[in-house]
């Protein structure tokens, strides 16, 4: 038996604002069974079912972002991404490429977008491109500049 369906029972009931207990009281009113564990793959099938019924919509794009919306953004993805393979980072993650930004910039320019996709001023997106080839030429010697045109 496999727990494949569980995360998936998981994010729908977080999609729909259910909590533990309301996901539990669910599960009995479908299949007389308060843990997931418990369960065979077809009563958490039927659960995953009802969840859907309610207005549940699994995502066909499991984890993948969407492209930037622009080369630059994309280059600043690129460079974070170098930095993250060469172990020079704590959070090679989006999360830690937006927390980067917050801290380096957020007193000089006041206002930073909550993710860096929704970087907009020329002058915003050229400072972290800057700071972050700082970075790579320093710490990540192999990098392939000819690969992005540099």
């Amino acid at each position: 038996m496999t727990a494949s369906l569980i995360p998936k029972i998981m994010v729908g009931c977080k999609q729909l604002g259910l909590d533990d207990d309301t996901r539990k009281a669910l599960q009995l009113q479908v299949v007389g069974k308060g843990s997931l564990k418990d369960m065979t793959e077809a009563e958490r099938q039927s659960v995953l079912d009802e969840l859907k019924k309610r207005g549940f919509k699994p995502s066909s794009k499991r984890g993948k972002q969407r492209r930037a919306p622009r080369a630059d953004i994309r280059l600043i993805h690129v460079l974070w991404a170098a930095l993250g393979n060469a172990g020079q980072l704590n959070d090679p993650t989006r999360r830690g490429l937006n927390a980067f930004i917050q801290k380096r910039f957020g007193k000089a320019w006041g206002f930073v977008p909550v993710d860096v996709d929704q970087l907009g001023e020329n002058k915003q997106i050229n400072d972290v491109l800057k700071a972050l080839k700082e970075w790579v030429r320093r710490d990540v010697p192999d990098f392939d500049w000819d690969r992005i045109g540099q």
